[in-house]
């Protein structure tokens, strides 16, 4: 069945899980809010989004380099307790965020970090696009927001699909590891090097 937006949104308003995580909730429960309110906390994603504010001064730095050592990632998350950061649970999920990076090359963790001079000119050539491609201008406005939804999905990490599970963001990935773990967890940072990529300097010679 088709499941609507406003339907998603009520339910996320209900459970504070994302957008993709209620729509799936929902076509489970073919569209009854009570029953998918139910598969998510079975599924430990209601209870994980609750514990998303809870502060995260724990962790590691992780890291990860290819094979051919071309490129190389560090990647900082947190969590509650120094007990969780040294889980088997929780090392797994750094290595697979370190392994994300390297794989996706995303520009920033989440889309409100993207800065508004970023967002502008995105929309611009989104909004240039669809004119050179004969758009109607009554559709503009609609075909840029979705092309930026495209465009926050390949620079955001949190809202990549897995590369392990392409079905699954790693916001979800990072959900369902809170529900499990029962702390809340965050990514804070990552920094990825590829060789080559510094900008060249001038050779010094006496």
């Amino acid at each position: 069945m088709e499941i609507s937006a406003q339907l998603v949104k009520q339910l996320r308003d209900r459970t504070g899980a994302g957008m993709m995580e209620c729509k799936k909730a929902l076509t489970a429960a073919n569209g009854d809010l009570t029953e998918a309110e139910v598969v998510l906390r079975k599924q430990g994603i209601a209870s994980a989004a609750k514990k998303s504010t809870r502060t995260t001064k724990q962790g590691v730095i992780g890291s990860y380099i290819h094979a051919g050592s071309q490129i190389g990632v560090m990647v900082e998350v947190n969590c509650e307790s120094d007990f969780v950061a040294r889980t088997d649970d929780f090392q797994e999920l750094v290595k697979d965020l370190a392994m994300q990076v390297a794989a996706t090359d995303p520009q920033f963790v989440r889309r409100e970090e993207v800065t508004q001079e970023v967002l502008d000119k995105e929309k611009e050539i989104a909004r240039a696009r669809a004119i050179a491609d004969g758009k109607p201008e009554k559709i503009l406005d609609k075909i840029v927001e979705g092309r930026m939804a495209k465009y926050y999905e390949e620079v955001c990490l949190l809202e990549q699909p897995f590369i392990k599970e392409n079905t699954t963001t790693i916001a979800e990935l990072i959900k369902h590891k809170i529900a499990k773990l029962g702390e809340n967890i965050s990514v804070a940072r990552f920094a990825r090097f590829k060789v080559g990529d510094t900008a060249p300097t001038e050779e010094i010679t006496e």
